[in-house]
């Protein structure tokens, strides 16, 4: 009887290693590593890069102020935080908030009105016409990079005070009104626009806006209403008109102090945080041409971009 021989068994083959899934997961997890640490790169960057960055690096490439910017480096620390206490980020908007400084009155005093010519960002002076150095000053601020507009003198509620020469009055025909209009712009080289001196009654009177916004439609100027009246009636029939147009913020140098005239331009930086531009308007005077070399570069580093009247008319 034969024996049946057993088949010896065979030993299973050890399985392949899951190489596979291994690569897979070793590529998710390196997909999500890298996914986190750009995530931190990210907000690190926004901290490190935005608001606060933005104006260390702007001061520190800020151009050495003109004279009277005494005591600058003091108070930078402070300036440098009014976005913060403003609560408005300086690079809001494509441009940043926007603010025009316009000097009135000039034209008659050429070595005060010349104090202005130097400082560092484009000033509107708006020059009284038929004065003594009007065309002179208009070529000088031209030669220095800076804008000029027509000072309109108008009538003011009060009899003490005189407008000067060209002012436009309430008694006046509509005839002698526009011929007036035209005297006066043509007194001063090419006008881009102009703003109202002292006027108070003119401005508040609709038949005298009237005829004064024909003569600016004519020839394509702006107007500015520099609000000498809360019973102006500029600005809104500037728009009804067709004329560009936009009205004054704040006043400067109500008070001669150069204190009080940083206050009021710190005021004016508030306000262009907020609305995302502002109009400012001083006079020559030594204490506003000081204040505004103090004040500008802290201005500029906080985000603040200064530019001519014109660019704030619509």
């Amino acid at each position: 009887m034969s024996v049946r021989r057993r088949r010896p068994r065979r030993r299973p083959r050890p399985r392949p290693f899951p190489w596979l899934p291994v690569i897979a997961g070793a590529l998710v997890v390196a997909c999500i590593w890298w996914s986190v640490g750009a995530l931190k790169r990210q907000i690190a960057g926004y901290f490190e890069s935005g608001p606060q960055a933005h104006r260390t690096k702007q001061r520190a490439a800020e151009t050495k102020p003109p004279s009277g910017a005494t005591q600058h480096a003091a108070t930078a620390p402070l300036t440098a935080l009014r976005p913060a206490a403003n609560g408005r980020s300086p690079l809001a908007g494509l441009h940043g908030p926007r603010i025009a400084i316009i000097i009135d009155d000039c034209g008659n005093n050429l070595p005060k009105d010349e104090r202005f010519l130097p400082l560092p960002v484009p000033l509107t002076l708006a020059i009284l016409p038929l004065s003594a150095h009007g065309r002179e000053l208009a070529q000088e601020a031209q030669a220095a990079g800076k804008s000029f507009i027509l000072h309109l003198p108008m009538q003011p509620q009060s009899a003490q005070f005189n407008p000067g020469p060209g002012a436009i009055t309430t008694g006046m025909s509509d005839e002698q009104i526009m011929m007036q209009v035209e005297q006066d712009i043509e007194s001063l080289p090419p006008v881009p626009g102009a703003n109202n001196h002292m006027g108070s009654k003119g401005t508040s009177d609709p038949r005298v806006m009237h005829d004064v916004l024909a003569v600016f439609k004519s020839k394509g100027l702006f107007f500015i209403d520099s609000e000498t009246s809360n019973a102006s009636v500029g600005e809104q029939m500037a728009h009804e008109a067709g004329v560009e147009t936009a009205a004054r913020d704040v006043f400067l140098d109500n008070e001669v102090d150069q204190a009080a005239i940083e206050a009021q331009l710190r005021e004016t930086e508030k306000l262009a945080f907020e609305h995302g531009q502002a109009i400012a308007i001083g006079h020559p005077f030594p204490q506003t041409a000081d204040a505004l070399a103090k004040e500008i570069p802290a201005m500029r580093a906080a985000g603040i971009e200064f530019v001519p009247a014109e660019s704030l008319v619509k």
